[in-house]
């Protein structure tokens, strides 16, 4: 389960996956927008020939690989096996900040720095805009653009058909709901926002002590999600140093103005999660819903045991019933660090890791992880899958289908921990104060802009 998108059989791992999912990316005063020199292109880069590659695999080799995932020895066997004369050391040298930090330090040493590394999608520009990663497209990752889902590519693509890395897993959202709460009640999935709201309202009227759902106020990469979803573009970023901030446009005030309300009515819940009092909120029935990502099944699963049957899933309500969207809210990829002295193995062994029918599958069975691969989703043994806990719902189904809904051109800032950070402060904090939450954009539009410029970015008018 990833929270980024993880397995439920643990809440450690959950909750490594939730801390990192808020997209915890340290970036620390070293890193400037002219920090380092520009990745390679797939308009300058010469493709590696076949024979070369042939010649690599069978070198006797060693690859360190970072990563935070238990037990992934099992899918690295199934490229030694393949490929024995590579052989591949797997570190956890951490995650979230630690991971990042650990990372960056010895990428900037010259020495230590892994092959390979886990990387979050919303990570990637942190390290591509310091030249820091291996364009990966040379090495014949192109291939793989139809195996993955449409929008993972996008995450992992450059301007000039550059390829950062290969993508793992993902976190499409959605909404879990208690199906015995709402025929109580008489709701029914709300279709759309308007009744989502409608729906915390008639609740929380009928049983004060039940809220229709809980928005975090810790929760930045949940609210990334939502303006993933309603069509906001809050960051984008061009060259080496030009950066577009736009946190607070009239997409996101919408946004701002919809939570920002609930919340003050009173008809949503608003404390932190993962903490024991949100779980204990979760296996009593407080929240009729959670708002989450194709993890959350099977970590609720774990989790609320005690609710086991009265769960359904669903779709989130749209702004737009005629144009079905969605966001995503975690999952990871591999990486292979530029300065490797083992490119065509460690771009070979990202391919594999991530694209290997039988490699992505034990992400699936073994990790709890949703696949980012097309033909991993469409397989009846995954797709097929009737959760007991769910009331016999095929939710992995759903979840493949609503990530068909999430846009391709969603990006990230090369400084999202500063923007997590500023969330926390000022929009999370409006929302758990009960506060101006649309107000709350404008400070969080301001802050972010006055970091990037002491970064040396040169920021672009909306």
């Amino acid at each position: 389960m990833h929270r980024a998108s993880f397995a439920p059989s643990t809440s450690q791992m959950s909750r490594r996956l939730f801390v990192t999912a808020a997209g915890a990316v340290s970036l620390g005063a070293a890193l400037t927008a002219c920090g380092g020199s520009g990745g390679g292109s797939a308009a300058t880069a010469k493709p590696v020939s076949q024979a070369d590659i042939d010649k690599a695999m069978k070198t006797p080799t060693q690859l360190t690989f970072w990563t935070w995932v238990p037990d992934i020895e099992q899918e690295v066997a199934l490229f030694e096996k393949k490929y024995p004369a590579v052989k591949v050391k797997v570190v956890n040298a951490g995650q979230g900040v630690d991971h990042y930090t650990k990372l960056r330090t010895a990428i900037k040493a010259g020495e230590g720095a892994p092959d390979v590394a886990q990387m979050e999608y919303q990570a990637i520009p942190t390290f591509t805009i310091t030249g820091s990663l291996l364009d990966l497209s040379p090495y014949g990752a192109s291939a793989l653009k139809d195996t993955f889902v449409d929008w993972t590519w996008g995450q992992v693509s450059g301007p000039k058909g550059e390829i950062w890395a290969i993508p793992q897993d993902t976190g499409p959202m959605g909404m879990l709901y208690r199906a015995d709460i709402f025929d109580k009640h008489g709701i029914e999935p709300p279709k759309t926002w308007d009744d989502f709201a409608a729906a915390a309202r008639k609740l929380h009227k009928a049983d004060p002590d039940v809220y229709l759902t809980n928005l975090a106020a810790n929760e930045a990469a949940a609210w990334h999600g939502l303006l993933w979803q309603a069509g906001a573009k809050p960051y984008a970023t061009s060259g080496k140093g030009d950066v577009s901030i736009d946190v607070n446009d009239a997409v996101s005030k919408k946004l701002a103005a919809y939570w920002g309300g609930l919340a003050q009515e009173g008809v949503i819940g608003v404390e932190p999660d993962f903490t024991d009092a949100w779980f204990s909120a979760l296996n009593k029935g407080r929240y009729a819903t959670w708002i989450t990502a194709a993890w959350g099944p099977v970590f609720l699963s774990g989790s609320a045991e005690s609710t086991a049957g009265k769960w359904r899933a669903a779709p989130l309500p749209q702004w737009d019933t005629a144009k079905p969207a969605s966001g995503n809210w975690g999952g990871s990829t591999s990486a292979v660090v530029k300065a490797t002295r083992n490119p065509i193995a460690a771009a070979v062994f990202a391919q594999f890791l991530n694209s290997d029918p039988e490699s992505a599958k034990l992400f699936s069975t073994k990790q709890s992880f949703f696949p980012a691969t097309k033909p991993l989703l469409t397989d009846p043994s995954f797709a097929g899958d009737a959760s007991a806990f769910y009331g016999g719902q095929k939710v992995n189904r759903l979840f493949a289908e609503i990530g068909e809904t999430v846009s391709t051109d969603f990006q990230w800032p090369p400084f999202l921990d500063q923007a997590v950070t500023d969330w926390t402060e000022t929009v999370g904090t409006s929302l758990a104060r009960k506060k101006d939450t649309v107000a709350a954009l404008d400070a969080w539009q301001t802050r972010l802009t006055t970091y990037a410029k002491k970064q040396g970015f040169s920021v672009q008018a909306p």
